[in-house]
């Protein structure tokens, strides 16, 4: 059995946050007595990690997803519950414990501003005690993977969004942490990088073992590295189990796609029994069938309708997603 590296259960995350109402007398009001709200960021949350595992932490926008990250990393103290990694409450900030973990953060960055991204790569290398052999090994090799090496040298202000989110990962990986919290890893990447990025930390994982907490809107990263996702919606934990296992749970259909031969549409009197008709365009029909049927009325399409091409297809994880998201509930 592997190893747990994180452990959280029952955590809990409230803010108490200032409000008053618009105007010049309310802002003086305020100025003697202000009043604030209760805000519960995190509701009692339970999970385990294990080692080398990537798991896609999901959610809407103000689900809690940061927040519990920003705890895990120690940047956090919860309201209530306890949370181990690698051993450590993380809210202590043990050394031992930071030179084990990462957190990237898509929206915020580590880099200096005016100066070069390799002067900053240097100094969190001597922060961290990198043997230089290391150091340069690992620098070598992210600077190649991400296509860094024109930009090492110039100011961090000149580079673009997506140009500062590649060095941001490298200085989260020069020390190579245990652990590796990742925040819209792939904001403001183009679709080619994006791509390149998701290889690597799937190939990063394979070989270092490294444990991924991975938090992103592009579904296309939760998928691509993402066997298992925890979803949280108002800051509750909703599911925790296979990222497949979630789009069967909520879409117990399949889609079956039929391109008909010479462009016909006219043939929904042909359809069988359960073949719902969801769409018909340019001679091809989408259809939707009770994921059990779906084989008995494949070999009904293929006998009865002039296919000239057939593919049954899962839902969108995206649909099931904004599913859940309406309904609050899994």
């Amino acid at each position: 059995m592997r190893d747990v590296h994180i452990e959280v259960e029952n955590l809990s995350k409230m803010y108490r946050s200032p409000e008053r109402e618009p105007g010049l007398s309310a802002a003086l009001r305020s100025l003697v007595r202000r009043t604030y709200r209760d805000v519960e960021a995190v509701r009692g949350i339970s999970f385990t990690v294990q080692a080398g595992e990537v798991v896609g932490f999901i959610g809407p926008n103000g689900a809690g997803k940061t927040t519990t990250l920003k705890m895990l990393s120690g940047l956090l103290h919860p309201t209530s519950g306890q949370a181990r990694v690698l051993g450590f409450t993380p809210w202590e900030r043990k050394p031992g414990y930071l030179r084990r973990i990462s957190m990237v953060l898509g929206n915020k960055s580590q880099l200096l501003w005016d100066i070069p991204p390799l002067d900053t790569f240097r100094v969190l290398g001597e922060i961290y005690g990198i043997a230089d052999a290391d150091y340069r090994a690992t620098l070598d090799a992210l600077v190649t993977l991400l296509e860094l090496a024109p930009l090492l040298n110039m100011p961090v202000r000149t580079l673009s969004l997506g140009e500062r989110m590649k060095c941001e990962l490298v200085a989260g990986l020069l020390h190579r942490p245990d652990v590796l919290f990742l925040d819209e890893p792939t904001l403001g990447l183009d679709v080619s990088m994006q791509g390149r990025l998701r290889r690597f930390l799937a190939e990063y994982n394979r070989r270092q073992r490294v444990t991924m907490i991975l938090t992103s809107h592009y579904m296309a990263d939760v998928v691509a590295l993402c066997p298992r996702v925890i979803l949280i919606h108002h800051g509750a934990l909703l599911y925790d189990g296979e990222l497949q296992g979630l789009a069967t749970r909520l879409a117990p259909f399949k889609l079956i796609r039929v391109a008909l031969r010479n462009g016909q549409q006219d043939q929904e009197r042909e359809l069988p029994p359960g073949a719902e008709l969801v769409a018909r365009e340019h001679g091809q029909l989408t259809l939707r069938v009770d994921r059990k049927a779906a084989p008995e009325i494949t070999a009904q399409l293929l006998s009865t309708l002039p296919v000239a091409d057939l593919a049954v297809e899962d839902p969108p994880i995206e649909a099931v997603i904004d599913q859940i998201y309406q309904g609050g509930e899994v």
